[in-house]
């Protein structure tokens, strides 16, 4: 039976995993690895340890299940998109920290780049300014780190998002590795042509990037090169952005099929079909997927920078639990909110409100409000959000939604999903698998070299686990996102 692999590459963790040609789980091994926050805003992973954790992994998975290079027949690459790393070819060696998706610290370069106008590349390349984008964030580094600006101009230094970290070190590192990205991670950048799938000059110029530091732009499902060490040989067959990938495993392929992902972030991507639909309503305008030798797909998205974090920041900076799995069960330990509401913008709102000035708050405070309303709280923030996002797309799209389907590591957490669909008065359906985006960059690098003949196979494999259905009424949906929506107001109006 054929297998394939997939490296899920995420915010906060890094996982090897292996499925069958029915896209059941054959082995699977994750590592976490530290977030680096040096100053307010400012948030850094070390790639070397990445790409550590990422050779253990693939190593852990394969040695649980007694298989070797010789039994997969492809690996693809799933990466966090916006996060931004520069290194030496020759050496091998990262020339700084990556700089996250949800850092803060080009705030000034985004301004300065819009000059007045947020939206003075979107028609190109689908995207407002913002920091959460990889192109400021390599002005930042050629601007702020000795050195590189001078290496890049030589030769001496590659810049590129995770994916091109990983498939340069998975092919060949120092001898030979691949400098490549895909156009779904391409397409985050700013720099990107949403036509064209090329870089465009004047952009890559305006970010004082070197052209020669950027990866080759390629399709997302193709042949990109070979693997060595304990991928030795093993074809590296597909890149897809980590929110791509969840959307291509969810079965979303057609124009009109929707996802969302609760993870660190929270991801909400409906598929376009050919047509890259401009956004009017705080959207972002994005490449789905492309096959080799193929026109590419687009999609619609909203996203949102703290859904899992927000839980972890109840962990991690409150202390009001000690594991992240216990947030479900101090929400339930109160009826309702208690009129308390949580707007995690700790690194600014992202879609559809687009404000890296706004700042976190909690409004509805009184005596009567404990740690339960607090955590109940911030998982209805996330669900809360998602509303937010699902209006925006419907105004742009004109599609109104009649289910969603769910995925990442929160869709574990019963009471944030029953909300979820109360507050969207629709169905929210959870896979059998719900590691879809892992599944989705082992399903397309299974397309590419025939482990599957087209994308019904791929439609025929999905499964649903579970359902939630809608059991609140009309006037109370309202009544709280009318409160929501205040709060929100609190968090635009602090600055």
């Amino acid at each position: 039976m054929p297998l394939v692999g997939a490296v899920d590459q995420g915010t906060s963790s890094t996982r090897f995993m292996v499925f069958d040609e029915s896209g059941g789980v054959v082995a699977s091994a994750q590592r976490a690895h530290a977030q680096h926050l040096p100053k307010p805003g400012w948030v850094e992973h070390d790639a070397a340890e990445i790409l550590t954790n990422t050779w253990t992994v693939i190593n852990e998975a394969l040695t649980s299940a007694e298989l070797s290079a010789r039994d997969l027949a492809a690996v693809g690459i799933t990466n966090q998109r916006e996060t931004l790393v520069a290194w030496d070819p020759t050496t091998g060696q990262p020339l700084h920290h990556a700089i996250v998706w949800q850092d803060t610290r080009t705030d000034g370069i985004v301004e300065r780049l819009g000059n007045g106008d947020p939206d003075r590349f979107r028609a190109a390349t689908g995207l407002p300014l913002s920091t959460y984008f990889s192109g400021p964030k390599a002005t930042w580094l050629l601007d702020h780190v000795e050195g590189i600006r001078t290496r890049g101009e030589s030769g001496r230094a590659l810049l590129g998002t995770i994916d091109s970290w990983l498939l340069w070190n998975l092919t060949g590192g120092p001898d030979g590795g691949r400098h490549a990205t895909d156009v779904t991670n391409a397409s985050r950048t700013l720099m990107m042509d949403l036509a064209t799938l090329d870089w465009i000059p004047d952009l890559v110029a305006a970010m004082g990037v070197p052209p020669a530091m950027l990866p080759e732009i390629l399709p997302s499902i193709g042949r990109l090169g070979a693997g060595i060490g304990p991928l030795d040989g093993v074809p590296i067959s597909s890149i897809l952005g980590d929110q791509q990938a969840a959307l291509f495993g969810q079965g979303c392929h057609a124009a009109g099929e929707a996802k969302n992902t609760y993870g660190t972030g929270c991801f909400l991507l409906m598929h376009t079909g050919a047509e890259a639909v401009p956004s009017t309503h705080g959207m972002l305008t994005t490449v789905a997927f492309q096959v080799a030798g193929q026109p590419p797909t687009y999609a619609l998205e909203g996203s949102v920078a703290m859904a899992g974090a927000t839980v972890q920041w109840l962990r991690d900076e409150l202390g009001i639990i000690d594991d992240a799995a216990e947030v479900e069960a101090l929400a339930r330990s109160v009826d309702d909110n208690g009129d308390v509401y949580l707007v995690p913008a700790f690194a600014g709102l992202f879609a559809p409100h687009w404000r890296s000035d706004a700042r976190g708050a909690v409004v509805g405070l009184t005596q009567f409000a404990n740690r339960g309303h607090l955590a109940r709280a911030a998982l209805e923030a996330t669900a809360f959000q998602t509303r937010d996002l699902i209006d925006a797309m419907r105004a742009d799209s004109g599609v109104v939604l009649t289910g969603l389907r769910v995925d990442g590591g929160m869709v574990a957490n019963d009471l944030l999903m029953q909300f979820q669909a109360d507050v969207l008065g629709v169905d929210v359906v959870r896979p059998v698998v719900a590691e879809t985006t892992a599944l989705g960059a082992a399903y397309a690098a299974g397309l590419a070299e025939g482990v599957w003949s087209d994308l019904s196979d791929l439609r025929a494999n999905w499964c649903e686990g579970w359902r939630w259905r809608p059991s609140m009424g009309p006037e109370e949906r309202s009544r709280l996102t009318a409160r929501w929506s205040q709060a929100v107001e609190r968090t635009l109006d602090w600055v």
